[in-house]
């Protein structure tokens, strides 16, 4: 039976959000420090100090001004002034600034370019996710998603779902992930993708994951229609269910070893 997504609505899905590119913050006392450095390319030492005079002055005369008591830019380029005076100091005489060797400007170009990078990938990855909610939405509406496998990242997709709906929770879907997990189907055959799932899915998912996994133990011909308790019972009492997964485990691991635990303290008791 297709089920209606979401609930109460109709078949139709609602339009996946753009992703947007993040516009990087307005920061005055970075503009403020590349004005000083293109202003300052070619300046020696002497011209670097006349500069910070003049700089030094400016801001002797906006301190008497109440709105420019909080002038970012102003000690940015006072600052960055400062700090071109002292690089020439120090270096051989005649030598003029240059900020394409300015170890500073450099590094920070490197860390832009990094953070430029570092964006582009979270755009990447959250066009992904928006794409494959988009896809599981579609195979919920078509009766087919218990026959699909998860992929890596589907944890996330998990999360972009019931952010759409509202945090409603997606019980088909959790009971998906949770079969997929027990019988270790799609990237859950990877048993590090099994561990990393611990951290990335709610109690109950994982909770209802052990249960069917211990029970599948137990009757392996049993069919997942026949298991839908598992479910219930993990999402009133995840508490209840993991305690009952564990004592299963448990209870096959020493059915399967005749040298098990309980199986040594009855012998040594007899």
């Amino acid at each position: 039976m297709t089920r209606m997504w979401p609930p109460g609505g109709g078949t139709r899905r609602p339009l996946a959000p753009r992703v947007a590119a993040p516009r990087e913050p307005v920061d005055p006392a970075r503009i403020g420090r590349r004005v000083v450095r293109r202003r300052a390319r070619g300046m020696d030492a002497g011209a670097v100090a006349a500069a910070l005079e003049e700089a030094r002055f400016d801001a002797r005369q906006d301190s008497r001004h109440e709105d420019r008591a909080d002038d970012v830019r102003g000690r940015a380029e006072l600052g960055e002034w400062e700090r071109l005076h002292q690089l020439l100091a120090d270096a051989a005489p005649g030598t003029v600034y240059d900020p394409d060797t300015d170890d500073v400007v450099q590094a920070e170009l490197a860390a832009d370019a990094a953070a430029a990078a570092a964006r582009e990938a979270e755009l990447r990855e959250a066009a992904r996710i928006a794409a494959r909610a988009d896809e599981l939405q579609a195979l919920r509406e078509l009766g087919t998603l218990e026959q699909t496998e998860p992929r890596d990242g589907d944890e996330a997709v998990r999360d972009e779902l019931t952010r759409r709906a509202g945090g409603y929770v997606q019980t088909d879907v959790d009971a998906w992930l949770a079969h997929a997990m027990a019988a270790h189907l799609g990237h859950y055959r990877d048993p590090a993708a099994r561990d990393a799932a611990a951290g990335l899915l709610p109690p109950p998912v994982l909770t209802h994951a052990a249960l069917l996994a211990a029970l599948a133990r137990l009757v392996p011909a049993a069919d997942v229609d026949e298991m839908v308790f598992a479910d219930q019972l993990a999402t009133a009492e995840p508490e209840a269910a993991g305690a009952l997964a564990a004592f299963l485990t448990r209870a096959h691991l020493e059915d399967c070893c005749p040298c098990g635990p309980s199986r040594a303290r009855k012998r040594g008791g007899a």
